[in-house]
């Protein structure tokens, strides 16, 4: 993975609880604990926006599109 270094500015109650998991082996290491709450956030925030775009869909309309043309596809499928 091609990695970049930054420095950021960390409330020292939060470092400590970030400290606290890295002794205690949850993370291997400050860098990495921080990677990885950046990228679940990132994740949420793609999650959250795939949620509005979907909210603002129209049911009966996707409906209507997922059913079109399967009237003139019935008579050809097989009976059972």
């Amino acid at each position: 993975m091609d990695t970049s270094k930054v420095a950021i500015s960390i409330n020292k109650e939060i470092l400590k609880k970030l400290d606290d998991l890295v002794k205690e082996e949850v993370f291997p290491n400050r860098s990495r604990a921080i990677q990885q709450a950046v990228e679940e956030k990132l994740n949420r925030i793609n999650q959250t926006r795939l949620a509005e775009q979907c909210a603002k869909l129209d049911p009966v309309d996707e409906q209507s599109l997922a059913e079109e043309g399967f009237s003139l596809e019935l008579d050809k499928w097989p009976a059972y």
